[in-house]
């Protein structure tokens, strides 16, 4: 079995690499970024690192049980996941032609949606279990009979997917005070358009 620390390190890798792509809370964070501030990005973000926690840590102990069970309703998840994707995406986009560079009120309702949001987007892809398991796997984790091997890992998935979120929300905001409102009207748009593009493909690849 690897050291923690150096197991600690390769979690943090890893869920800074799976939350890094560009993909729909990406692009949700980035939305929040400029219309409410980082703190409302970042709130975001987390939701999406607890769900690759729960998702690292079905792994990382294997609980063959509960990933056969969330695998088998794949299907209705993304189905789900689709149709939320183009609703938010209809919703950010008639709230950017109306006033793309508005702010809008940063409340503790609108945090713990923003949170929800993104963890029960994320959690609508029960796949993530299967990276997880070959990510592991090729890192030469087999730590499902070591508990304290298995949290170190996972608490690592979580940071450093967290981490990233922290990034993300710094650099937009960081741009936005830069280029200034026509950075916000494009970066508001073009994050409303990927997030109905996630949701179209998504409910396509149902029917390929």
């Amino acid at each position: 079995m690897m050291e923690l620390p150096l197991l600690f390190a390769k979690g943090l890798g890893i869920g800074l690499a799976l939350a890094a792509p560009v993909g729909p809370v990406g692009a949700m964070c980035i939305r929040k970024a400029i219309t409410v501030g980082r703190l409302s990005a970042i709130t975001s973000g987390l939701g999406a690192a607890t769900a690759d926690a729960f998702y690292g840590a079905v792994a990382a102990f294997g609980l063959t049980a509960v990933s056969s069970y969330l695998v088998q309703y794949q299907t209705p998840a993304t189905f789900v996941g689709g149709l939320f994707l183009l609703w938010l995406s209809y919703k950010f986009l008639s709230s950017a032609r109306q006033n793309a560079s508005a702010g809008e009120a940063l409340t503790s309702t609108g945090l713990w949606s923003g949170y929800l949001a993104t963890f029960l987007l994320t959690m609508t892809n029960p796949a993530t279990i299967l990276s997880f398991l070959a990510i592991f796997a090729g890192i030469g984790f087999v730590g499902a009979s070591d508990p304290m091997a298995s949290v170190t890992l996972v608490i690592g998935v979580f940071l450093g997917s967290a981490l990233w979120w922290f990034i993300l929300a710094f650099l937009t905001v960081e741009l936005q005070k830069r280029i200034g409102g026509r950075f916000a009207t494009f970066a508001n748009i073009a994050s409303s358009l990927i997030i109905g593009l996630f949701g179209i493909a998504a409910l396509v690849s149902l029917i390929l």
